[in-house]
């Protein structure tokens, strides 16, 4: 017997355990000393000395550490094992438990088969007996199936106990490992009692000591109470002081409060007040203003009636001219042209004269202008820069008053007095006067003579010799050194500051920007005095982000003289920190001084800007317009005007009348308008002038200043006469009163005087009308000081002068509609003495819509008399009213008549209203609803148009209950020409035809109807809910609901409940119903069942699942923007391969398209196209671009209605594809609210991908993935993860419970497929915001190769020992999969230890051997071997094995077993290898075997030459020597108990002779049997009896056998016979032949 190599279950262990080394290196850890018990613990005390005692050898130390960490590891090591050894026991036992059930339950199903095979045998027997032989055969099959279950049985019989005696010895051996750990066992059980021994006296020791901390505690807390009430009572004696005090002060506030209040309110009326008085000058200022612009459209209509009659009149003379030229017989034409051309003449001369009277009058203002400012300028020069000589301005002078005279243009010399002649005093006509005026339009050469002359005599003269610095100064270098001195010195000290300047970096961030900021920002000194000293401090704020320096560089060098700054360096400044500057300023010049203080940070420069402002005034008037409104003549009214200095510095004003100007002004326009009539018109302009003498100008508002705006103005009517000339009869009415009238607006007593600084004084204005009409005056405010401009305002007032008249000229009665009433006072007043008697009257159009009552009426002296109008408008008034009703704005301009005694012009005043009228419009004017079910309810539009000019207040009113309007339950107020929509909501209650009238009022109680008609329905189903609000689902995540479809029609009775029908048809009948529900197509709406039946009386789940994506054209989009942005970056130029596999894939049409029409397309990105046609969903781009847009997804929301149609009848029913009569009517809708938002949670890893494809993977093998996912949310998340397939391929190693804002976690998946097939799974990543699916595939590809072998068995037949031969076999792999494969023979393998510990193969009885390991050689060399050992075989492809049998000696059982096992874990295929060996080339083979499969250590050969008698030499035998070799042959005739004889009963022997290699002189071999004879006789028939055979072939020797008839059944029959052989040498067998007879069922 060989020698076991196989490991024990502990080796495996130890063999599987981590290295010793990588232990320790855990062991060191510090985590795993902390957790590792005390060393007191584990080792017990250890005597003193051992601790006392310290070698100083540091070598000894380290070993003794080593040693301490190596038994440590060996300790971890064992309790490894035995904590292995333990689970393994547990599971062993608990596998024999099960294993012992199954033989018992096999044992109680072969008892139960027995039983059964003995009741079949009684009943074939009396089915036999009656005949029935269709039973008897059926029985009989019943009997071998019994049969074949009963083997099956026994088989699984054996197979269980060879299992439970394989579980029985590996319990033993667990139990003999056990008690070999039996000792470290009961010590780590005492180490462990030690430990907790250890930890109870630690317990006890740290609970005392807690237990004296918190008694401590308990007396510090005491001490803090009492304490702290010590506090607290002197708090509230403090406390209740405070209160005390707050009341006292409370009241005194309360006290001061209500004073002031009262003050405010009273201010507040006084601000009321004066606020109501300022409204209603404005008013009465808009309604002169109104009244004027009337009286101004009157005269312009009299004068253009008044032109049209003087054009009509110039025609009628120039007919009556043309006529008198014919008659006398001259050219109409020519004269009428000459005429023409002469007053075009005319009116040129005038204009061109006109134009230079204005020009000369623009010279003479610009001259006295600048005389004034010259005499301001001698004033402030000393008197000895005066001197006689003749100045440019005086020439000027001389110039334009010998122009003005008429004088002949002469040289400019001529003009020039000789020295010591006064040049002559200007014209009064000039005022000012510009030198380039008089340059333009004289045309003098500036070139050619200037009158330009030095102020100092002999100044410009050329013999003037200039002054000479003197030496002794030009050597002298300046103070503060030269000039590029001081340019050296401030460049460097630039490069200086440049190089103190540091960045400044904190966190990252470079800082930027102002250092230091100020407070406040500048230093302004405000109306400073010159001697004085001023002084302010500012705070410089650190505004980086770090510390920084502070450094004062000064002020700039024009301000050095009079600002001072004066600052400490702080040093070092944190952030937010501040520092004081102190800025002091003495003034030396009363002058504006602006500029900055530098100061230098470590981050850069900056500065603070200084301001020093001299004392100025600030000047203007509370108003620029004075309206005094209405006065009568004689009456005196008076206002004020209020002047403020808000400046710094006083002056001296005057009030003026501004008539100076207003005249030239006015003349400037009379001569404007007068160049532009013709001689025939000048009457008119004349009588113009003198008719708007007492008139003044409404909007008169131009100023002195205004000037060029003016002139611009004129230059455009100078160019543009004829565009000008159409608005001439407009600007008539804008002219300037006569400079001849009596000023009846004057100033008051105080006119000038002194203003201070910061004050104000009062200006009174009078206003005392003494001739009746509009009256306007323009004053204007001079100061002394230059620099103050002149202010204007204006004063306006009218005067009336009637006995009675109405204050309100315009009755307005607003909008007004047709068939209202609208009452309205009118206010009349007089003047008169006496009492006058009034007659009211309507103009006779709209008399019939209009009153005034009373109609006469008597009015008292001096007082007022109220009239009141009615206004009644009918829907007429349109064609009543005639010229004074306008149809477009619907304006209505009524004039009224007050008809005064003894007075012929009366009194008129006019009333103004809109009219509108009251109608609303309902559109449509008739609603049909259509059919509706009791469940539902029907929505339609209507519009409420309003075609008033007024807001209405409107309602619909007495709605029927199936009838609801919204919004505002269709009540609200609609303006003016609105138009509202409105939802008119019907829902039928039952079903029946709906026939009824919707009233809407408005506030005046007129009604407007809209006829409505619907037909309710009751359908047959209802839905339990017909409206389902989804809860906010996440992109990708799915929400369920659950509704019921009922059908709760089981009666026909309609008087006891209501029946389903359609309005007033027959009912519905009671039966199954179908239902199917319609989704909207591209819904993201699935509902299952979504067709199905109901039966009455039952109900019918349905499931509605919202699952929310993202449209795929969207995806592919941003999947093809993606595409187009990488394609942009790549280079142009760089054609790849895969371009141009793209390039020919294009077909020739599409290249000759692209080259037609846009040539440069091709070549730009040729792949795009292609990449877009390819874009599927399954794509990495496609699935990256749908995770891009839903991580960027920011929410929608959608509502869907979907519509269930309901027919009569059961789906099953119909006839194959034949609809179901569904009917529109009966139809019920469900309402979905789906709210989509962005998931929660996102996948970061592969471009956001959810999908993740393993590809294929070996059946048992494992392949991993890991995922990142990240929370996106706001909020903390706890995850859950739903359950995968247990017994499936794809497993979570690493589940996480919570995930945080922004955090992302890896998660690894495995995939193990266990099976051939393709596996997919969904794992749900559920959390409170959503569900995130990732779709997990894969596919198992088993390791599918075929053998070319039949049976798994190869038989290398006989062969000569120490001869070999070889056979071959194919292994194909069928799988897609390359399959890396290795050989093994079991005769090669280590045994495990269960083989160990079985008996002897040759000791074990026949069915206990399951060794296939057969005999090997005595070499030690095994007897098959195979070629290749390992490899890997492609898909599809074959493998090729050699197998080689190599015996050494003689036996008839050499057996292995091959095994081709895949990836080092599979068992593909497991081959039988037989073969036997012989000494010589003949063999025979058949019969019963008669000794065991398995040779004995020891061969000893039957013959051999140490056991022969008489042979005392040993040597090989001779072959002349004959060996008996027993065979045996056992015959059994199978007896039946019919008549029908039974077969023979037969056996078969091979003789064989081998093929070799060696040279032996017999090629064949020869075999004979004796006694044929007599095995004859005995019934035995033997053929051939004799006979030959060649190399490599075997011959079948056939034996049969037929009891004879004197056989007698109770012995068997049992002869033999001499079979020889004789080749090389003679072997001699013995057949033995047992037969007998056996009884057949």
């Amino acid at each position: 017997m060989e020698e076991d190599t196989s490991l024990s279950p502990e080796d495996e262990l130890l063999d599987n355990a981590p290295l010793l080394e990588d232990e320790r290196d855990e062991l060191e850890d510090p985590e795993f000393d902390v957790e590792s018990p005390p060393q007191e613990a584990e080792l017990g005390a250890c005597p003193a000395p051992c601790c006392s005692v310290k070698q100083p050898n540091t070598d000894a130390d380290k070993t003794k550490k080593k040693a301490a960490v190596e038994d440590r590891a060996r300790t971890f090591h064992l309790r490894k094992n035995l904590s292995y050894l333990d689970k393994t026991q547990e599971e062993k036992d608990l596998f024999i438990q099960k294993t012992r059930e199954e033989l018992r339950a096999c044992r109680q199903r072969m008892e139960l088969i027995h039983t059964q095979q003995a009741s079949m045998a009684a009943a074939i027997a009396s089915e036999r007996e009656a005949g029935n032989a269709a039973a008897v055969g059926r029985l009989q099959a019943a009997a071998r199936r019994l049969c074949t279950e009963l083997e099956n049985e026994r088989d699984l019989q054996a197979k269980i106990t060879v299992l439970l005696a394989e579980s029985e010895n590996t319990m033993w051996h667990v139990e003999l490992q056990q008690g070999q750990l039996e000792d470290f066992r009961k010590s780590n059980r005492e180490e462990a009692e030690a430990a907790e021994r250890y930890l109870q006296v630690h317990a006890a020791q740290q609970l005392r000591r807690e237990k004296a901390a918190v008694e401590k505690a308990e007396r510090n807390q005491r001490l803090r109470m009492r304490k702290s009430l010590l506090i607290q009572q002197g708090h509230g004696l403090g406390q209740r002081k405070l209160a005390e005090d707050a009341q006292k002060n409370h009241r005194t506030a309360v006290k001061f409060l209500k004073a002031s209040l009262g003050r405010i309110r009273e201010r507040e009326k006084e601000e009321e007040a004066v606020s109501r008085q300022h409204t209603r000058r404005r008013m009465d200022a808009v309604l002169a203003l109104k009244s004027s612009i009337a009286a101004n459209r009157e005269t312009l209509r009299k004068f253009q009636a008044w032109s049209r009659a003087k054009g009509q009149l110039a025609e009628r003379r120039a007919q009556a001219e043309k006529e008198a030229i014919l008659a006398q017989g001259g050219n109409t034409f020519k004269h009428l042209f000459h005429q023409c051309r002469h007053q075009e003449l005319e009116a040129q001369t005038r204009a061109f004269e006109e134009e230079q009277r204005l020009r000369k009058q623009e010279i003479v203002g610009r001259i006295l202008k600048e005389e004034a400012e010259e005499r301001n300028r001698k004033k402030r020069l000393p008197p000895s820069t005066a001197t006689g000589r003749w100045t440019l301005r005086d020439k000027t002078w001389s110039y334009v008053s010998a122009f003005c005279e008429g004088k002949t243009t002469a040289p400019a010399t001529s003009y020039l007095p000789e020295d010591g002649v006064e040049p002559p005093e200007p014209s009064g006509l000039l005022r000012a006067v510009s030198i380039e005026s008089v340059h333009g339009d004289l045309g003098i050469n500036l070139e050619e003579q200037t009158l330009a002359e030095p102020e100092i005599s002999g100044l410009w003269n050329e013999d003037h010799k200039l002054y000479q610095v003197p030496k002794e100064d030009v050597d002298r270098k300046p103070v503060g050194g030269t000039k590029m001195d001081k340019d050296i010195l401030a460049r460097t000290m630039e490069r200086l500051r440049t190089g103190l300047v540091h960045r400044q970096v904190a966190s990252g961030h470079e800082f930027k920007g102002r250092p230091f900021n100020s407070k406040p920002e500048m230093i302004h000194f405000k109306d400073f005095d010159v001697g004085k000293v001023y002084k302010k401090k500012i705070t410089l704020i650190n505004a980086t982000y770090t510390i920084n320096y502070c450094k004062l560089v000064g002020v700039e060098e024009h301000l050095r003289d009079f600002i001072r700054a004066d600052f400490d360096p702080p040093g070092p400044m944190s952030a937010g920190m501040s520092c004081e500057v102190l800025i002091t300023f003495k003034p030396m010049i009363n002058k504006d001084l602006e500029g900055n203080v530098s100061f230098l940070a470590q981050t850069g420069g900056f500065s603070v800007p200084l301001k020093c402002s001299t004392k100025k005034c600030s000047l203007s008037l509370d108003k620029e317009l004075i309206d005094f409104g209405s006065h009568v003549v004689g009456e005196t009214a008076s206002r004020t005007i209020t002047l403020t200095n808000v400046g710094g510095l006083g002056t001296e004003f005057r009030f003026l009348p501004a008539l100076e100007t207003c005249e030239t002004d006015d003349s400037r326009s009379l001569l404007r308008m007068s160049s532009l009539f013709t001689y025939e018109d000048k009457s008119l302009y004349e009588k113009t002038l003198t008719s708007f003498s007492e008139h003044q100008l409404e909007g008169y508002e131009s100023s002195h200043v205004d000037v060029h705006s003016r002139k611009e103005s004129e230059k455009l009517d100078n160019r543009d006469p004829e565009e000008a000339q159409p608005a001439e009869p407009e600007r008539l009415t804008a002219m300037m009163p006569s400079v001849e009238e009596p000023v009846e607006i004057t100033l008051g007593g105080v006119t000038e005087g002194a203003l201070g600084p910061f004050s104000s004084v009062k200006v009174p204005i009078i206003f005392a009308p003494t001739i009746p009409g509009e009256v306007q005056t323009r004053f204007k405010v001079t100061f002394k000081t230059p620099q103050c401009p002149t202010l204007y305002f204006r004063a306006t007032g009218v005067a009336v002068d009637v006995s009675v008249w109405v204050p309100k000229p315009s009755v307005d009665l607003k909008i007004c509609m047709y068939d209202r009433l609208y009452q309205a006072s009118v206010l009349v007043h007089t003047r008169s003495n006496a009492a006058l008697r009034l007659k009211f009257e309507v103009c006779k159009e709209l008399r019939g819509h209009m009153e005034l009552l009373p109609e006469t009426g008597y009015i008292q002296a001096r007082s007022s008399y109220s009239v009141q109008l009615k206004f009644l408008p009918r829907h007429s008034l349109p064609e009543d009213a005639g010229k004074y009703f306008d149809k477009d704005s619907r304006v209505l301009e009524a004039p009224m008549t007050i008809w005064v005694a003894d007075q012929t012009k009366p009194v008129g005043f006019t009333v103004h209203a809109v009219v509108t009228t009251s109608d609303l419009e309902i559109s449509p004017a008739e609603l049909d609803f259509g059919c509706c079910t009791i469940y539902e309810a029907v929505r339609t539009e209507v519009s409420l148009r309003n075609h008033s000019l007024l807001p209405q207040d409107f309602g619909f009113v007495r709605l029927p209950k199936c009838v609801d309007i919204q919004p505002g339950d269709g009540f609200g107020t609609i303006l003016p020409l609105e138009t509202l929509q409105f939802d008119v909501i019907f829902q039928p209650t039952k079903a029946k035809e709906y026939s009824f009238e919707l009233v809407c009022k408005s506030e005046i109680n007129r009604c407007f109807k809209l006829s409505c008609r619907a037909v309710g329905v009751h359908p047959p189903l209802e839905l339990s809910h017909h409206q389902i609000k989804f809860a906010a689902t996440a992109l990708y995540d799915t929400s369920v609901a659950t509704v019921y479809v009922i059908n709760s029609h089981l009666s026909m009775n309609s008087l006891t409940h209501s029946v389903p029908r359609i309005g007033s048809e027959d009912a519905s009948p009671v039966g199954p119903t179908s239902f199917e529900f319609l989704l909207p197509p591209d819904s993201p709406i699935t509902i299952a069942p979504s067709v199905g039946t109901v039966l009455p009386g039952k109900r019918c789940l349905v499931q509605v699942a919202f699952r929310p994506v993202l449209p795929e054209e969207l995806i592919r989009q941003e999947a093809l923007q993606t595409l187009n942005k990488e394609l942009e970056t790549k280079p142009f130029g760089k054609d790849t391969a895969t371009q141009r596999r793209d390039l020919c894939r294009l077909s020739l049409s599409t290249l000759r398209l692209h080259n037609r029409d846009q040539p440069l397309q091709v070549s730009t990105h040729p792949s795009l196209e292609l990449q877009e046609q390819q874009l599927k969903a399954s794509s990495d781009r496609y699935q990256a671009a749908q995770a891009s847009l839903a991580r960027a997804f920011r929410g929608k929301f959608d509502k869907f209605v979907v519509p269930c149609v309901i027919a009569s009848g059961d789906t099953k029913d119909r006839k194959g594809s034949e609809p179901l009569s569904f009917s529109p009517h009966n139809t019920l809708y469900l309402e979905l609210w789906c709210p989509t938002v962005a998931p929660s949670v996102v996948v970061t890893s592969g471009k956001g991908k959810t999908v993740f494809d393993f590809g294929d993977v070996a059946v048992g093998h494992s392949d991993m993935k890991k995922v990142s996912i990240q929370n996106i949310s706001p909020e903390d998340l706890a995850l859950k993860f739903s359950v995968l397939d247990p017994s499936g391929p794809f497993v979570l190693l690493n589940p996480c419970g919570r995930l945080h804002t922004g955090e992302t976690k890896l998660l690894v998946l495995s995939f193990s497929p266990r099976e051939s097939v393709p596996a997919q799974e969904m794992l749900d990543i559920v959390t409170k915001r959503g569900t995130l699916t990732l779709t997990l595939m894969g596919s198992g590809v088993a390791s599918v190769t075929t053998c070319s072998i039949e049976g798994d068995v190869l038989n290398m037949g006989y062969v000569i020992a120490r001869e070999s031969v070889s056979s071959g076999f194919k292994l194909q792999n069928n799988s897609s999969l390359p399959v890396k494969f290795c050989v093994q023979l079991d005769s090669l393998c280590s045994r495990s230890a269960e083989a160990q510990q079985q008996l002897p193969q040759f000791l074990a009885s026949p069915a206990q051997r399951t060794q296939v390991v057969g005999t090997q050689n005595f070499s030690g060399q095994s007897v098959f071997s195979v070629a290749p050992v390992q490899g890997i075989m492609e898909p599809g492809k074959t493998q090729d094995f050699t197998v080689t049998f190599s015996p050494d000696h003689e036996s008839l059982y050499f057996s292995d077993r091959l095994r081709v096992v895949l990836f080092k874990k599979t068992v593909s295929h497991q081959i039988l290898l037989k073969g036997a060996a012989r000494e010589h080339m003949m063999f025979v083979e058949g019969g019963d075997p008669l000794d065991v499969p398995v040779e004995s250590l020891t061969v000893v050969p039957a013959l051999d030459p140490e056991h022969r008698e008489g042979d005392s030499q040993p040597g090989p035998p001779s072959p002349d020597v004959e060996e008996l070799r027993p065979i045996l042959v056992t015959l059994d005739y199978i007896q039946f108990d019919t008549d029908t004889p039974a077969p023979p009963a037969t056996r078969e022997l091979q003789v064989g002779c081998i093929r070799t290699t060696q040279l032996s002189p017999k090629k064949t071999v020869e075999f004979s049997l004796d006694s044929i004879s007599s095995l004859q006789h005995k019934g035995f028939c033997i053929e051939p009896s004799r006979g030959s055979v060649e190399r490599g072939q075997t011959k079948t020797i056939s034996i049969s056998w037929v009891p004879p008839a004197d056989f007698d059944p109770d012995h068997p029959l049992m002869v033999s016979a001499l079979l020889q052989l004789r080749g090389d040498v003679k072997e001699t067998y013995k057949v033995i032949f047992v037969a007998q007879v056996v009884t057949g069922h």
